[in-house]
């Protein structure tokens, strides 16, 4: 097995080369040199290979967001592992699905969150090493110890190899692997790069999570960079320091959310200088017109500018171009991107009707993780189905109208119904229950649970089922409000009849 062309550890090379040394990360009142991180990434290499890891293997990273969350990324592709990122919010029983199902062979984590995965690794048979990236602990090997490794050689690895196995998922079952390759990640980020890049505009705060395929992208992005660009790296979002990292540094552009625009709107933003602001790139979930007119009346140097796409198509199917932005729309597709809306039959609408979004593009995933029934049904003929509703106007933009699948997702993370559901149902006085997403003006979505108890066991109120559900489900993903009802709507062949359930909300 050779390098391929778009083999991402080639591609960091290339670029650090391109740049050469000098302060590139900003991260809690430091500076961080690109050569210091790509020795780091060479060495953990070495010590992640000395250490057993082996090309194709799964890694899970569990951590907040730091400069070192790119150089174990970097790191595991030069030992020509697999990333699975997991979100630090999720429970110890989402974890242990993840490791399950990717057959993790390690696990790096940041201290605070080993304690969810010890309880997520007991019984995990592939799984061999935990690491934190701080001090070595009982059964845990310490980041530092791998770096005493020699810098590691790039172990080869094709264009169509496992880069990442990020998880994801619809309402139908528990979060899916889905496959994202070295050349998908590679021509995702050059896309971007090709959509996005005005000249001059290098500073950059990242607030999102890195663990997430929209932070895994911007990172792809910054592979293809022609300019020294400068990331000011947010562990994880806060409003004050966002604002105040702006200000202080001049910052250009920035990676967000609609909800963190939401809370940004909370803060007095006309007492601070943030004219350096020029752009703030949305994605991840729907972003209401009124926070995008709201925000740039109150920081009028700033165009937000939305983008779309999925887990699936390494978050990256559209965007508005810089000074081309239509409010409301996600944009044209990117360079390599070809979308059509098709009705219920895939035959394609005219142009302006409506129906569900396909694409095809060489950033569409290698498939879903040991699942080929479900990647059948997900690509056809080449074509990507999205499972979103939306619509395609006369000068190519597309037009998001509503999902086709009940996925629900909360300030910009997917929460699958049906995982809130078979928690619910643990409880023994629970009988049915189904779970739908409740718009909300600052989350996007909130999660709403609807219970029909069993006649047969004891009563139980609203509010202990609510105690019941959040100590047993991740952070950002319990119901926010549970209802005891007569009965939980059914379909006619007794699947949970959501669409009745929205109109009780």
């Amino acid at each position: 097995m050779g390098l391929g062309e778009h083999n991402l550890s080639v591609a960091g090379e290339k670029a650090f080369e391109r740049h050469g040394d000098y302060e590139s990360y900003f991260f809690e009142g430091k500076w961080y040199r690109t050569g210091e991180l790509f020795e780091r990434s060479q060495r953990l290499a070495g010590g992640l290979i000395e250490l057993g890891i082996e090309p194709g293997d799964r890694v899970v990273v569990m951590t907040s967001n730091t400069p070192d969350v790119g150089v174990c990324y970097s790191a595991l592709w030069r030992a020509g592992a697999a990333i699975t990122p997991a979100i630090f919010l999720l429970s110890a029983d989402d974890l242990r699905h993840i490791l399950e199902s990717s057959e993790a062979r390690a696990v790096i984590a940041s201290p605070e969150w080993l304690p969810t995965v010890r309880a997520a690794a007991e019984g995990v048979d592939t799984l061999k090493w935990m690491i934190s990236l701080e001090a070595e602990e009982d059964g845990v090997i310490g980041f530092e110890s791998l770096l005493d490794a020699k810098p590691a050689s790039i172990v080869p690895r094709d264009d169509g190899d496992l880069a990442a196995l990020m998880f994801t998922g619809g309402t139908t079952g528990r979060a899916k692997g889905v496959m994202v390759s070295h050349g998908n990640l590679w021509h995702a980020g050059k896309a971007g790069y090709e959509a996005s890049h005005v000249e001059g505009v290098n500073r950059t705060i990242v607030p999102l999570p890195l663990a997430h395929s929209f932070g895994l992208l911007v990172a792809a992005t910054g592979l293809h960079d022609e300019e020294r660009g400068f990331v000011f790296l947010q562990r994880w979002f806060d409003a004050q320091d966002f604002v105040d990292l702006v200000q202080e540094h001049n910052v250009h552009q920035g990676t967000v959310v609609p909800t963190m625009l939401q809370i940004l709107l909370t803060l007095p933003l006309e007492d601070y200088d943030l004219s350096s602001l020029r752009y703030l790139i949305s994605g991840a979930s729907p972003l209401a017109l009124d926070v995008a007119t709201e925000f740039e009346r109150r920081v009028p140097s700033v165009e937000i500018r939305e983008g779309y796409g999925l887990t699936e198509t390494t978050a990256l199917i559209s965007t508005n171009r810089p000074g081309q932005r239509r409010l409301g729309s996600v944009g044209t597709p990117v360079p390599g991107v070809e979308v059509k809306i098709v009705d219920d039959d895939g035959n394609e609408v005219a142009r302006g009707d409506e129906g569900e979004i396909v694409c095809k593009s060489p950033f569409v995933m290698e498939g879903y993780w040991r699942s080929e029934e479900a990647t059948a049904d997900a690509i056809k003929d080449g074509w990507f189905y999205t499972g979103d509703i939306g619509k395609v106007d006369e000068d190519g933009y597309i037009w998001i109208l509503d999902r086709k699948k009940d996925l629900i997702i909360r300030g910009g993370f997917n929460i699958y119904p049906r995982d809130i559901e078979d928690v619910l149902l643990e409880h023994p006085s629970v009988a049915v229950a189904g779970v739908v997403g409740k718009p909300d003006p600052v989350k996007g979505e909130e999660v709403v649970a609807f219970v029909q108890l069993d006649a047969g066991q004891p009563a139980v109120t609203e509010e202990e089922l609510f105690e019941f559900a959040k100590e047993k489900l991740g952070k950002y993903k319990y119901p926010r409000e549970v209802r005891i009802v007569e009965n939980v709507p059914l379909t006619p062949v007794f699947k949970i009849d959501r669409k009745q359930l929205r109109t009780m909300l």
